[in-house]
């Protein structure tokens, strides 16, 4: 297993901070959340680091299952330039956001449902052409998001030949146990925060009441090679979470 960090815990240092202090934290790689400040990246900056580097696909103003056709075929363009970027920059994945229902769309959610698919199908046949695994993310417990259900999420991706990125502060808002959330196969990538089961509060590993150390423990058992991704809010919480990570590796 790899250790990584978002630069949600950074967000807006300059890149070139971002990944000098997550360097001299010698963790192996930084996952960057590809809009501003870091929309545009440069190659060269990224190989003056021996970080590697992963993709999250914008989150702002972005909705693969928006219901206004524009909106929506602009959020698959923002999402190709990820894929495209996730290339560019030698990254495996690149992490992809499904999409939300809106007020007026609640009515009609089964056509939000396969415009989502549809959205999510072109996304990840463009991934495949880029040789980069798309990994779609499960959502926290908020009216609105698509694919809180971690067994839609597995029944999605098998459906557009996708993976997943299992973000288990998002599944333990939504109730399910760690040993629930890694029964899905296709599992490519994982997210790390706490909380206590109420809100997605993205507090530092270990620091309130989801089983890390059975976390840990069950992916060894399924030798899992992929990365974990600390994903916290502030400096101080990813050493928190570094630490005691540290001590139950």
């Amino acid at each position: 297993m790899r250790i990584g960090v978002s630069t949600l815990a950074l967000y807006p240092a300059n890149l070139e901070d971002v990944l000098s202090y997550l360097e001299d934290l010698k963790v192996e790689y930084c996952e960057i959340i590809n809009e501003y400040p870091y929309h545009d990246l440069e190659r060269n900056i990224i190989d003056s680091y021996k970080l590697k580097i992963n993709i999250h696909a914008p989150l702002s103003d972005i909705n693969l299952a928006s219901s206004n056709y524009a909106i929506r075929k602009s959020s698959i363009s923002q999402i190709k330039k990820s894929i495209e970027t996730a290339s560019l920059m030698d990254s495996e994945i690149v992490v992809v956001h499904p999409g939300t229902i809106s007020v007026m769309a609640a009515k009609f959610k089964d056509k939000v449902s396969k415009d989502c698919i549809s959205s999510l199908r072109e996304c990840s046949k463009y991934a495949d052409e880029h040789s980069i695994d798309m990994c779609v993310e499960n959502m926290p417990h908020i009216d609105g998001f698509l694919c809180q259900d971690i067994n839609h999420l597995k029944d999605v991706v098998e459906d557009i030949d996708s993976f997943i990125t299992m973000d288990v502060g998002h599944a333990h808002t939504n109730q399910y146990t760690v040993k629930e959330m890694l029964k899905l196969e296709r599992i490519r990538h994982i997210h790390l925060s706490d909380n206590d089961g109420s809100y997605d509060s993205h507090n530092a590993v270990g620091s309130d009441n989801i089983d890390f150390k059975s976390l840990i423990k069950q992916l060894n058992k399924l030798n899992y090679k992929g990365n974990l991704t600390i994903e916290v809010k502030n400096r101080e919480e990813v050493l928190k979470s570094l630490e005691y990570l540290k001590k139950i590796l």
